[in-house]
C-alpha cells in the first residue's frame, strides 16, 4: 500500500514508530473475515493474555540482544522511551499491576494545569467547530470520509452521516471547545480533527467523570508531521481546564502502552451475496453461495410477543435496566436519565432501539444496535456495506438467543447487510449460536491517567462508538 493510500495518521501510526500503520483513537478495526464459515473460535478474553506476553517477552529480547544503534544509522532505537507516551500519564506497555492497584497515575492541582493552548506550526490554528452549523459539520463529513479509518486494502472506509456525528458528539454535557479542529491559515480547509465527550464511568468499584476520546483525523497529506501527537495534548489540556483528568479510548492496534483489556469483533451476515461480492467476507470451505443463503435467512419478523421500538415512556425503564445490568462489569458507563434519552431513542439511521414489554405493560428487556455504513471503495455494483453495531442490550424475561435474533431481524428489516457485535459484556452468550463469525480484529481498550489491572473481555462493560 502507497503512502496515498493508508489510513490518515493516527495514535498508532504516528505514535508507535515513523512508519508503522495503524488505526485511529477509538477507531473500529478491519474486522473483514470469511463469515461463511459462521464458526467460532477462543474468545478475546483468552487470546487476549497470550497477546500481550508476546509483546513483553518482544521487548525482553529486545533489550537481550540489540546492540546500541549508530548515530548514521536510519530510525529509531527500539528499546529507546517512546518520544510521547513516555510523556503520558498512561501504564506503558510491560508494567506489571498489582491487583489491589486501581488509582489515578498523577495528580495535580488545577493551577498545575497548562493555561495556554500549545502552539502550532505557522500554517495551522485551531478551531473548535460548531457542529450546529451545518457548513462546518459537512467540513468534518468530509474530513473523516476521505481521511478516517479503512482497511489494511483500502477497500472499505467508515462512512459516518451527519445525522450520527451530531448524535455521537452533543450528549448531554458536550461542550464545543471538546470538538477540536485544525485549520490550515489562509484557505481555512480543516485538516485534522479530535473530540471528547464526557462520561462518568465506573473502573473497578470506583467511579469517576472522564471523557471518550474519538475520531482522531489528520489529513493524509500530513502524515508525518507528529500532529496527532499535539492534537492529543490539546485535547487533555482543554479536559483538565474543566477538572477532567481521566480519559478512556480505544484502537485497532497495540500501543506501546498498557491496554486494560481487548474484545474482538464477530460478524452476523445479512446479506451475503451482497457481502462476498464486495469482498467483505468470502465462501468458507465446503460452503456455496446457496448455502450461505440458506444459513444466514432469517425470519420476517421478531418472535418475541411484546417486541416493540422504543418509545419516550420507555426511557425511565430502560435506565433502570442498564444501571441494574452494568453494574456488574469492571468497566462500565454510569449513565443519567438525560443520557439514555439521548443515546437510546429510536433515531432512524442512527440508533435502533427496541424492548420488551409484558402483558402489564412492564418494559422487562431492552436492545439497541446503531448504524454506521462502510464506502465500499471503487466497486462496480455497490457503493456502501450498511453495518449495524451492537451497543447496549438487556435480556431478563427472555434468553439472549431470543432476544438477540430479533435484532438481527429487525436489523435485517432496516436494510442492513451485516450485524457486528463485541465480546464484551455478555455477548458471547449469543455469538455462536446466532452465526456469528469470529472477525480479524482486535479492539483495545485504553485508559488515561488510570492504572488497574487487566480485563478478560466479558468483564468490559463500555461500548465507545
Amino acid at each position: 500500500m502507497t503512502t496515498e493510500s493508508k489510513p490518515e495518521e493516527s495514535l498508532s501510526e504516528t505514535l508507535t514508530k515513523e512508519d508503522g500503520k495503524g488505526e485511529p483513537v477509538n477507531s473500529t478495526p478491519s474486522t473483514f473475515t470469511a463469515i461463511g464459515n459462521a464458526t467460532g473460535s477462543a474468545s478475546a478474553g483468552e487470546q487476549y493474555p497470550q497477546l500481550i506476553q508476546a509483546m513483553r517477552q518482544l521487548l525482553e529480547n529486545q533489550k537481550k540482544t540489540t546492540k546500541p544503534v549508530k548515530s548514521q544509522s536510519v530510525g529509531p532505537e527500539p528499546t529507546k522511551e517512546h518520544p510521547f507516551w513516555s510523556t503520558q500519564p498512561v501504564p506503558k506497555l510491560g508494567d506489571k499491576v498489582v491487583p489491589t492497584v486501581n488509582d489515578p497515575i498523577e495528580t495535580k492541582s488545577k493551577d498545575e494545569f497548562r493555561k495556554q493552548e500549545y502552539p502550532l506550526l505557522p500554517e495551522f490554528y485551531w478551531d473548535a467547530l460548531d457542529i450546529g452549523n451545518q457548513e462546518q459539520l459537512h467540513e468534518l463529513y468530509t474530513l473523516l470520509h476521505d481521511n478516517y479509518v479503512e482497511d489494511d486494502d483500502a477497500m472499505f472506509r467508515f462512512r459516518y452521516s451527519h445525522e450520527f456525528l451530531t448524535w455521537a458528539l452533543k450528549p448531554p454535557g458536550w461542550k464545543q471547545q471538546w470538538h477540536l479542529g485544525l485549520r490550515v491559515h489562509g484557505s481555512k480547509k480543516l485538516v485534522g480533527f479530535i473530540s471528547a465527550v464526557p462520561s462518568q464511568i465506573r473502573v473497578r468499584g470506583k467511579s469517576m467523570k472522564m471523557t471518550e476520546v474519538n475520531f482522531l483525523c489528520v489529513h493524509k497529506k500530513l502524515r508525518g508531521k507528529r500532529m496527532a501527537a499535539v492534537l492529543i495534548r490539546e485535547i487533555t489540556r482543554r479536559c483538565n481546564e474543566e477538572g477532567i483528568v481521566q480519559a478512556a479510548f480505544t484502537t485497532g492496534a497495540l500501543l506501546p502502552i498498557e491496554p486494560v483489556g481487548a474484545c474482538r469483533y464477530w460478524h452476523r451476515s445479512l446479506d451475503p451475496q451482497k457481502l462476498v461480492d464486495v469482498g467483505f467476507s468470502s465462501i468458507g470451505k465446503n460452503m456455496t453461495m446457496q448455502r450461505m443463503k440458506k444459513l444466514f435467512k432469517v425470519a420476517e419478523e421478531p418472535k418475541t410477543r411484546g417486541f416493540r421500538q422504543t418509545e419516550e415512556r420507555d426511557i425511565p425503564a430502560i435506565h433502570k435496566l442498564l444501571t441494574d445490568y452494568l453494574s456488574k462489569f469492571e468497566l462500565a458507563p454510569e449513565f443519567t436519565l438525560e443520557e439514555v434519552n439521548h443515546y437510546f431513542l429510536f433515531k432512524e439511521k442512527i440508533i435502533y432501539s427496541y424492548v420488551v414489554a409484558d402483558e402489564q405493560g412492564t418494559v422487562t428487556d431492552f436492545v439497541s444496535f446503531y448504524s454506521l455504513p462502510s464506502t465500499v471503495v471503487n466497486h462496480r455494483s455497490h457503493d456502501s456495506v450498511n453495518a449495524a453495531y451492537s451497543f447496549y442490550n438487556v435480556a431478563t424475561s427472555r434468553s439472549w438467543d431470543d432476544l438477540m435474533m430479533d435484532a438481527i431481524i429487525m436489523a435485517k428489516k432496516n436494510g442492513f447487510d451485516v450485524f457486528n457485535a463485541l465480546d464484551a459484556l455478555d455477548n458471547a452468550k449469543f455469538l455462536t449460536n446466532l452465526k456469528f463469525g469470529i472477525g480479524d480484529g482486535t479492539l483495545n481498550y485504553f485508559l488515561f491517567n488510570w492504572k488497574c489491572a487487566a480485563m478478560k473481555s466479558n468483564e468490559i462493560g463500555l461500548i465507545l462508538m
